[in-house]
């Protein structure tokens, strides 16, 4: 394994938003140059340069109420395995205590196994999801647009704590919309290779597929969504219809425990935003 001590970590800007997504889009995630420049404007991201190119990142976005996420942590193929995620990982980590943050993020599999031993608690397992291509209904279902306010204030109750910018964002961007049938609520916004949804917040897992179902039969795209694995109605119900399980997710935590959310939500925004 080469030596990377030496390797310096820089805080990067908004003109390594491309960068940034040739790193993403060699990983096969979903995020676009949007996704990037909200990070990169929003928060803190650090980056490691080989001979100028940008070969790994991290980035700490922070919310309200003391918390912030860790996303976007991603090394190129051939500066895998050497511990520079870890390396960022830290920074993200150093920056949070210095903000006095608690840090959030949702990590793979083999990205689990890294953060426990940093300090992470699992909280979440969560379920990447695709339906491939949409159906169009015979009968496309009422949906109406909804309240910005009010799916911040139902995602504050479900979180535990205010993402008011993050949601903001990505309601406003082209593409995106904010849909009710009145029992269920969601977000749905433009990815690179498909669309998102999430997150999804509804009364019940009948609703949540009410509105999944509704919304798949507008979209042409490909569809993405991540499902709290412990709503096993509504993931049974996503598998049913023909939506496919890609891999699965966990949501870590890194400091001090937070007040139980008052409700759990059927989808959150994504992996790579929590």
């Amino acid at each position: 394994m080469a030596d990377t001590e030496h390797i310096s970590i820089v805080e990067l800007g908004v003109g390594d938003a491309q960068a940034g997504l040739a790193l993403s889009t060699e990983a096969h995630w979903n995020q676009n140059e949007d996704d990037w420049r909200f990070f990169l404007t929003k928060g803190i991201v650090f980056g490691i340069r080989d001979r100028g190119q940008l070969v790994a990142t991290a980035a700490l976005l922070p919310y309200s109420a003391g918390n912030a996420w860790i996303s976007m942590v991603l090394v190129t193929a051939n500066w895998r395995r050497r511990g520079v995620a870890t390396r960022l990982v830290d920074a993200c980590l150093n920056a949070a205590r210095k903000l006095e943050l608690t840090t959030w993020l949702d990590a793979t599999p083999a990205g689990a196994a890294v953060y426990g031993p940093l300090g992470f608690t699992p909280t979440l397992q969560l379920r990447r999801l695709r339906l491939e291509k949409a159906t169009p209904a015979e009968a496309l279902p009422s949906l109406s647009p909804c309240s910005l306010d009010e799916f911040i204030a139902r995602d504050s109750r479900a979180i535990g704590f205010d993402r008011s910018a993050l949601l903001g964002e990505f309601a406003a961007r082209s593409g995106s919309r904010v849909l009710s049938d009145g029992h269920a609520m969601a977000i749905v916004r433009d990815g690179r290779t498909a669309r998102q949804i999430g997150p999804l917040l509804a009364d019940s897992p009948e609703s949540a597929l009410a509105l999944v179902d509704a919304i798949a039969g507008f979209e042409t795209r490909p569809i993405l969504l991540d499902a709290v694995g412990s709503q096993v109605g509504f993931l049974a119900g996503l598998t049913r219809a023909g939506w496919s399980i890609e891999r699965p997710f966990q949501r870590m935590r890194f400091g001090r425990a937070t007040a139980q959310s008052s409700e759990l939500p059927f989808a959150v925004a994504g992996p790579e935003f929590g």
